[in-house]
């Protein structure tokens, strides 16, 4: 595995900054990794929490349509059933004590993300890389510093609102960062700060990867970040053309 990595790492088109256009979507990244035997369950993984974003966006009418590498478009337009991993007692909670690994939650959507967070943090430790769980602990440290600030500025109870908090990568402070982003003059500015946030912390951790699992997923998640500005970008322009 570790030599097939190392050509199909050397083998991806490269990518510039965020803002770049992105060299090949993400559906068109995991099928490469497929067909070239690659770590396909953690680019699935991490690939799958953009496809949730679009899903939610889609939901609630903010897009039109998805362009999903891991959901099928009925799964993202929820007209199929999403796959068992992502929903309460599915096959994953099946060998599992009836509290381990649970926690309340009080609102249906957060339920899928609390899904999608566990699943890609045992698919990272499964593999042994410590790309993925470390992204994981990232973005769930960020998603619940932005669910208290919203909650917050509601007068509602954080916790209330908070997932997965022991996956939280510990020490993360986004005090600044939610701050700039609350100050955002719209939604899309503030997707683009966080965005913006999220591929620095790729940059500064970009020491860890080799050419195992690891540098293949820092790969997926640095395309599914361009790929994102690009998408929205590309709607943006289109509405102001309209």
């Amino acid at each position: 595995m570790a030599g097939r990595n190392y050509f199909l790492a050397s083998a991806l088109p490269s990518m510039g900054e965020l803002g770049a256009a992105p060299p090949w979507t993400p559906a068109a990244l995991l099928e490469h990794v497929r067909e070239a035997g690659g770590p396909v369950e953690v680019v699935t993984a991490l690939l799958l929490g953009d496809d949730l974003l679009q899903r939610d966006a889609l939901l609630a009418g903010e897009i039109e349509e998805t362009r999903t590498a891991v959901l099928t478009p009925e799964q993202a337009a929820d007209e199929a059933p999403l796959p068992a991993y992502l929903v309460p007692g599915g096959d994953e909670d099946d060998d599992e004590d009836e509290d381990e690994g649970r926690e309340v939650v009080r609102h249906a959507g957060d339920a899928i993300w609390l899904a999608w967070f566990r699943h890609a943090a045992e698919v990272g430790k499964r593999h042994g890389g410590r790309f993925l769980g470390a992204w994981i602990g990232h973005e769930v440290a960020l998603r619940n510093a932005l669910a208290t600030a919203r909650a917050k500025a509601l007068g509602l109870d954080p916790a209330d609102y908070l997932v997965a908090t022991d996956l939280a990568e510990a020490g993360a402070d986004f005090s600044d960062l939610v701050a700039d982003w609350a100050a955002a003059p719209d939604p899309l500015a503030g997707q683009r700060l966080l965005d913006q946030a999220r591929w620095g912390w790729l940059k500064e951790h970009e020491a860890w990867f080799s050419f195992g699992a690891d540098e293949v997923a820092a790969y997926a998640a640095k395309l599914m970040l361009i790929d994102r500005w690009h998408r929205v970008g590309s709607a943006g322009a289109d509405r102001r053309a309209g």
